[in-house]
């Protein structure tokens, strides 16, 4: 059987404000657990690795300073996997110019407050990658996963009136 190119499912536009992140986290979170069959743990792996790229956006929005201050997040699916792409207007950055990290368990990490977003998402995720300009950045998470059976949740995305009561289930 041949592979389905990805298909979207859902596109949301958020003011580059962090009490945006969470509302992003549950419509994302509740899209994955619907469609996806994945198990809690690895929707709490994407939902946490989606804050650290909004925040990553939002923050790259707050230093550009340009004035479109809307961070776009897309889902999208294929037969194997579930793509999240989030996508800012920020000034861009090199990941490959990101300093290294000491180990967790080395006491010296005590001293990193800040940049570990990027190492946690690419920890979370299957893949990642980054394609960033002076025009803004890309960031494309992907989760390894198959279409959820059909006995999954249903839920029209069109109408998100139910997506907390939806993600409390279970």
């Amino acid at each position: 059987m041949a592979e389905t190119a990805p298909a979207p499912v859902l596109r949301l536009e958020i003011p580059a404000r962090p009490s945006y992140v969470s509302m992003v986290r549950l419509v994302v979170g509740t899209a994955a657990k619907a469609r996806r069959a994945l198990v809690p743990e690895r929707v709490e792996d994407l939902t946490l690795a989606l804050s650290e790229a909004c925040t990553n956006a939002i923050e790259a929005h707050g230093a550009a300073g340009t004035g479109d201050d809307l961070v776009t997040v897309e889902v999208e699916e294929a037969d194997d996997r579930l793509i999240v792409t989030i996508v800012d207007r920020g000034t861009g950055f090199d990941p490959m110019e990101l300093p290294p990290h000491p180990p967790v368990e080395h006491p010296e990490r005590l001293n990193y407050e800040r940049g570990l977003g990027i190492p946690i998402i690419r920890r979370l995720v299957d893949e990642v990658t980054f394609a960033s300009s002076r025009r803004g950045t890309t960031v494309r998470m992907v989760l390894l996963c198959s279409p959820a059976p059909e006995t999954a949740l249903d839920i029209d995305l069109d109408d998100l009136s139910d997506l907390e009561a939806a993600w409390d289930e279970e």
